[in-house]
């Protein structure tokens, strides 16, 4: 996954295994009580929990929290439409299925429509 280029701001991640919640909080410009609601919010973020329940973040939980911050602090998105939007990047058929179910709804109510006008 690539860094949304409007991170350019922020600082580089440097080439570690793993970081704590402190450095990532740095390193995404986000508090850590942000960090811990959005554990909650996005299934994707799980970072792994080692003595005393201390997390620790991996290079992917940081590019993942960068994406989500664009998403709701650059992007404007609420968490739920954030939530979406990242869920329909990690699975494109399920999006394109949701389209294809999408039109055929809208199809079938524009003949429900026509229907209903000719009556």
């Amino acid at each position: 996954m690539l860094e949304p280029s409007h991170n350019d701001e922020l600082p580089v991640i440097p080439g570690k295994r793993y970081f704590t919640i402190g450095e990532v909080s740095e390193l995404c410009a986000v508090k850590p009580h942000v960090l811990r609601y959005w554990e909650q919010e996005f299934p994707q973020l799980k970072p792994v929990k080692r003595r005393g329940n201390r997390r620790y973040y991996q290079r992917q939980d940081v590019l993942t929290i960068r994406q989500i911050r664009s998403l709701l602090y650059d992007q404007g998105f609420t968490i739920g439409g954030a939530r979406l939007q990242m869920a329909n990047e990690a699975n494109p058929a399920d999006s394109g299925q949701l389209n294809q179910l999408v039109v055929r709804m809208i199809d079938d109510l524009e003949d429900l429509l026509d229907l209903l006008k000719i009556k």
